[in-house]
């Protein structure tokens, strides 16, 4: 089957099978089981959010997710538009004096766009090491390369072959656990190349709360390959 009509099938017969379908646009799906009456779902840049009751057996989050998925493919688009926009002006609004944010802090810093990222790229080459010698034994991956970059699209990227991750140079304005976590998650990627079943279950194994600092990264305009 070809991507294109990998894209248009409409039915599934997995949860793997789903991810796999939306993956393919870009889109990481995240099911979540509460104590809710009716399944909701929340489509966000590059993720699509469902919480389902706990009562709800597989066939049936199956279905549902399935017949959702079609509107999820055609909207996500209009979701970037919209948020992007939101995002420039809310920049072009900013005032000039706004606090350089340092690790999820605010900072009595005045810098201007080149000094940001020169600050931005240096405070978080004073990390690394420290947090690649952390986790890479706890994931159980090794990366032969990091490298920075000025990504506004993405948080981090990695080039399984050649065991190269990239970083976002403005990862330093979040929580350190956040780019923990993208360290993780592009860590993983070494195993799978992927975003199926397998590859969540080894980034849970090895840091199981990151849910919390995937859900502050989502939607800040970056995502994750």
């Amino acid at each position: 089957m070809t991507k294109t009509e990998f894209l248009a099938n409409p039915k599934a017969t997995s949860l793997d099978s789903l991810r796999q379908r939306l993956a393919i646009a870009g889109i990481e799906l995240y099911v979540t089981k509460k104590r809710v009456k009716n399944i909701n779902f929340r489509l966000k840049p590059y993720c699509l959010s469902v919480s389902v009751p706990m009562s709800i057996n597989t066939t049936q989050m199956v279905e549902a997710i399935a017949r959702r998925v079609p509107w999820a493919l055609d909207n996500h688009a209009k979701v970037l538009e919209q948020y992007q926009r939101k995002q420039s002006l809310e920049s072009e609004s900013a005032s000039a004096d706004s606090p350089i944010w340092l690790w999820g802090k605010p900072q009595k810093l005045s810098l201007n766009p080149d000094e940001k990222v020169a600050y931005y790229r240096q405070q978080l080459s004073d990390v690394l090491p420290a947090l690649f010698d952390k986790w890479q034994p706890i994931v159980g991956a090794t990366a032969s390369e990091v490298r920075l970059k000025k990504m506004h699209t993405r948080w981090g990227s990695c080039n399984t072959r050649a065991r190269r991750i990239w970083l976002s140079v403005y990862l330093p304005a979040y929580p350190i656990e956040c780019c923990e976590y993208v360290i993780v998650h592009e860590l993983c990627h070494l195993h799978h190349a992927n975003h199926s079943r397998a590859f969540w279950q080894t980034v849970a194994t090895a840091m199981p709360d990151y849910q919390q600092w995937h859900d502050r990264l989502a939607g800040k305009s970056g995502r994750l390959d």
